[in-house]
């Protein structure tokens, strides 16, 4: 059966009949628009747009991934300013021969990302079109902190990060390569895992400044630069070695994965500054410095060439 024979409502009412019910939904899926408790009297609110062959294929990835996803992209961002994930809408595009048990699987997945960020799908909308396409909206709940902006870090504080780096990256060179190892890397292309909770705990540990690193280290940290008009210094040093993008790197001829951790986005490892001297859980890796100036170096140098992904020219 494809969504056409389904049809809208039809289409609708599948969707609404895969997706759990969150302890804040007081008006869910089936009326004109949700209605959420919002105990903190503010909500934090994000939105992102996929478009197949853009940024995603689905020769290269199950429905089930795709749905994970986006899901993903957009409550790290929420996570990134502190906030805890609580809902998503989502708005569903596709061409009206898709299968139906394609859409389902795709819901499946969206909602699996959103179980593991302790979110719950509360609304949106379908529509026809001849690609595939989803947009979403996150919405959070800071819990009574304030929020953590891109425009707090001091000269004197750190740079630490946490989740991984360059993994989505050198999956999808593997996937460009047509190589399917390390099957890690190729995983974490397909399905990132953004560590949620350290959004949050960021913010109850003094973070300063906060981004989610999706577009890449680089990049992602030059924005947290100027927003807060300093200069950043990166220490490739501090970062962890990766056996699997070394192994990737040595398939694919290249001198290395270091190119992929500064470079890479995708994997929506989150990145703040802290104030010096501020004890960190193991799971957040300093890998920098916060000076007063402009811009980011890289181990005290000018960075050039490519910094991460370009929306419009990549």
């Amino acid at each position: 059966m494809t969504i056409f024979d389904l049809g809208e409502f039809g289409l609708i009412e599948t969707i609404a009949a895969a997706l759990p019910r969150g302890a804040a939904t007081i008006v869910g899926i089936g009326d004109d628009a949700a209605v959420l408790a919002a105990p903190d009297a503010r909500v934090v609110a994000t939105t992102d747009l996929l478009v197949e062959g853009r940024h995603f294929r689905r020769d290269w990835s199950g429905p089930a991934d795709i749905g994970a996803k986006a899901a993903a992209q957009n409550l790290a961002d929420v996570a990134a300013m502190g906030a805890v994930p609580v809902a998503l809408l989502v708005g569903f595009a596709a061409p009206g021969d898709l299968a139906v048990a394609w859409a389902r699987e795709l819901v499946a997945g969206l909602a699996g990302e959103c179980a593991r960020a302790g979110a719950t799908v509360v609304g949106g909308d379908v529509s026809g079109a001849d690609t595939v396409m989803l947009a979403i909206t996150a919405l959070g709940d800071l819990g009574g902190r304030d929020p953590v902006t891109r425009a707090g870090a001091r000269p004197g504080d750190v740079l630490a990060y946490a989740g991984v780096l360059g993994e989505s990256a050198a999956g999808l060179a593997l996937f460009e390569a047509g190589l399917a190892e390390p099957a890690a890397l190729i995983a974490a292309h397909r399905r990132p895992a953004p560590p949620y909770a350290a959004g949050p705990e960021a913010a109850a540990l003094g973070a300063t400044a906060m981004i989610d690193v999706s577009d890449g280290l680089l990049s992602d940290a030059g924005h947290l630069a100027r927003a807060s008009g300093v200069q950043i210094d990166i220490d490739t040093g501090l970062l962890p070695a990766d056996p699997a993008l070394a192994e990737a790197a040595g398939a694919l001829g290249r001198p290395g994965g270091l190119d992929w951790m500064l470079t890479g986005g995708e994997d929506h490892a989150l990145a703040a500054t802290f104030p010096p001297g501020r004890a960190l859980p193991p799971h957040w890796t300093v890998i920098g410095q916060v000076r007063a100036g402009q811009g980011v170096l890289v181990n005290g140098n000018t960075v050039t060439g490519r910094t991460g992904w370009n929306h419009f020219g990549n």
